[in-house]
């Protein structure tokens, strides 16, 4: 638990790099840490396939971005920071930090039987048969596995792809550009 905390602040240090850095170079490189490092926390937490899809996005969007930050003249302008927009984005962050840590507490440990308060089903699978299919309103027990048991995992995926294309369009993005 404690080397995913470590690691989770690293990819909070690399983050916050990334934003302050000045040259386009150190921010991709900065991106490719955290991304990496994220890897490595889905490959911790049992999520391999999601490890894999996180890595193969990311070296793929690190060849395009260095490729593209070596080319690109930045000719963006510097503007000064509002105070008020930094404490409140600061204070959203804690915040965020505060309900994830709150959210992290509240879940069954890893290796732990999720069932293990009720004594008359022994596993999750035994739930699923004998009662996933009303439970879940799903079709069938395939639909049902899929909706509501790997659901996390495919939202993951879907998180890992969006914030690589956000990555990507932040870099080419033309907004700050003086024009000449």
């Amino acid at each position: 638990m404690a080397i995913l905390i470590v690691l989770s602040l690293f990819v909070i240090l690399a983050a916050i790099v990334a934003v302050e850095a000045k040259d386009l170079l150190s921010t991709v490189i900065s991106i490719g840490a955290a991304g990496l490092m994220l890897s490595v926390i889905f490959l911790m937490l049992g999520a391999p396939d999601l490890a894999i899809t996180q890595v193969v996005v990311e070296v793929l969007c690190l060849v395009l971005l260095i490729r593209t930050a070596i080319l690109r003249e930045d000719t963006t302008f510097e503007a000064r920071r509002d105070r008020f927009i930094v404490a409140a984005g600061l204070v959203g962050a804690g915040l965020l930090v505060a309900v994830a840590y709150a959210a992290l507490q509240a879940m069954v440990g890893f290796g732990n039987p999720l069932m293990a308060a009720d004594p008359e089903s022994l596993t999750l699978a035994n739930q699923y048969l004998n009662h996933g299919l009303e439970k879940t309103g799903a079709a069938n027990y395939v639909m049902a596995v899929l909706l509501d048991f790997r659901a996390y995992d495919t939202l993951g995926e879907a998180t890992v792809i969006f914030c690589s294309i956000i990555g990507v369009y932040a870099v080419i993005r033309k907004v700050g550009k003086t024009t000449t």
